[in-house]
């Protein structure tokens, strides 16, 4: 059955990505009354209620009590966990916000730092969206203000032509703001936020003499930043700025079922996104993720040694990875989905090192070419398509 073009506008979403704060409203609004414990000022959930939110809560649903039920929050609700990882990993960055200190995400590309900031955001102060997107051409102002130059120029320095930053909006307002990739801003650049996580305060030379020279963080504020530590054009931080912050280095995920639900998962997500149902063999996306995984830490779990890519073979990328056999499964089918695994491969190893191609090669010709002697059918299949690699 085909659609019409009226048809696919209107089955379409309004938007492809819903912010975290949106996407589980109602998580949020259930925690909210289900933990009714102490809470950090400004905070939306209690810390234990923010570690829940991100990590599950075991599996089985919560009931509320009876006392606190409230219209238009299920009085039942399973919370699952959106972040794989350490649980302690998330207790000590919820630990560091409520004590209102500078949280930094470190670790590889791929690894679900921005996924688990936009998360630790929404649940404890309601809003992700106070994000500063770190690039080499970001300026002091993304972290500061700006100015109305309109206003400015009819009326002159003044509170109305102040443009605030995502910064400044989360210290007038007691929230958690984000900067991503905050290794891409020029030192000079980041060194903007040293100031602010140390005294707490911007001052506005414009405004002297007026009761907006100087803006006081409220309670609530904090800074999550995240920093990946293999990424062309980083630049180091000061030694001033890094003792602004609580470091955290968020890992691959450990697991390989977990990583293997985690992929589907997000995958499926993304090819329903495409208005298309996710279709792929769940044995295909073992094989896929053993690969990634093979490659990532440069050895198979049956001991053999493998030669590493430059390029990072991140959970992330297996999604995408998967989420492509997925729509070419619902949109161009033609046979096994799994002929077309080695040519996403090919484009994920290509990205940075050419000599990339030769070390893939080279894994074909080994963990690949073991299995499928062992009498895998799956790597047997695969083997078989060593020829896709030229």
């Amino acid at each position: 059955m085909t659609m019409t073009d009226d048809q696919a506008t209107a089955a379409a979403p309004a938007r492809q990505v819903l912010a975290a704060e949106e996407r589980y409203a109602t998580e949020l609004a259930f925690l909210a009354s289900y933990d009714d414990g102490p809470r950090p000022p400004g905070w939306a959930l209690t810390p234990r209620a923010v570690v829940t939110f991100v990590c599950g809560g075991g599996g089985e649903p919560l009931e509320l009590p009876e006392e606190r039920r409230a219209a238009g929050v299920p009085a039942r609700l399973r919370v699952e966990a959106k972040f794989v990882g350490e649980r302690s990993l998330v207790e000590r960055c919820v630990v560091t916000l409520a004590g209102e200190r500078g949280l930094l995400l470190v670790g590889e590309p791929g690894t679900a730092k921005s996924m688990l900031s936009e998360l630790l955001a929404a649940a404890v102060c309601g809003t992700s969206a106070l994000t500063v997107q770190g690039t080499a051409g970001t300026t002091e102002d993304a972290f500061r203000y700006g100015w109305n130059y309109a206003l400015l120029l009819a009326q002159g320095p003044s509170r109305q032509a102040l443009v605030d930053s995502p910064v400044l909006t989360a210290m007038r307002s007691g929230r958690v703001a984000r900067v991503e990739e905050i290794t891409r801003c020029l030192p000079e650049v980041q060194d903007a936020l040293v100031s602010i996580l140390s005294d707490r305060r911007v001052s506005v030379p414009e405004l002297t003499g007026t009761e907006d020279a100087q803006v006081a963080a409220a309670p609530g504020f904090t800074v999550i930043a995240t920093a990946n530590l293999r990424d062309r054009g980083v630049s180091e931080m000061s030694a001033a700025l890094k003792r602004r912050f609580n470091f955290e280095t968020v890992g691959p995920i450990a697991d390989a079922v977990a990583e293997t639900a985690l992929v589907r998962r997000q995958a499926t997500a993304v090819v329903r996104r495409a208005g298309a149902a996710f279709g792929v063999d769940d044995a295909v996306l073992e094989v896929l993720v053993t690969v990634f995984r093979d490659l990532r830490t440069g050895r198979s779990d049956e001991g053999w040694d493998v030669e590493r890519p430059g390029t990072v073979m991140s959970t992330a990328e297996a999604v995408q990875v998967a989420a492509s056999l997925g729509v070419a499964a619902a949109y161009l089918p033609a046979g096994d989905v799994l002929d077309l695994v080695p040519g996403h491969l090919l484009g994920v190893v290509r990205k940075d090192d050419p000599a990339d191609h030769g070390r893939l090669l080279g894994y074909w010709d080994g963990p690949v070419r073991r299995r499928a002697e062992d009498g895998a059918a799956m790597w047997r299949r695969l083997w078989d398509l060593r020829e896709n690699l030229r």
